[in-house]
């Protein structure tokens, strides 16, 4: 397998996780906690964006966490 391909790969395998939004950013980022202890940054994904999807502090969602960077990740949707 090339290295190319394997960064490919890397940057395809996410996983999912389900949190709470504590707080509204500037530039429209979240700060998402995650199983009550570790807090991340997240920004919506295209499509919650497209279609008018309010974010409030308090609503459950959905992110989805890169495999690079385990701090950072995009709100796929409200859970």
């Amino acid at each position: 397998m090339t290295r190319e391909r394997q960064e490919d790969v890397s940057l395809d395998a996410s996983r999912r996780v389900e949190g709470i939004v504590t707080a509204q950013l500037p530039s429209g980022l979240y700060q998402v906690e995650v199983d009550g202890e570790h807090r991340l940054m997240a920004h919506p994904a295209g499509s919650a964006e497209r279609n008018f999807v309010r974010l409030l502090v308090g609503d459950r969602v959905v992110v989805e966490l890169t495999a690079r960077d385990g701090t950072r990740g995009r709100i796929v949707r409200k859970a």
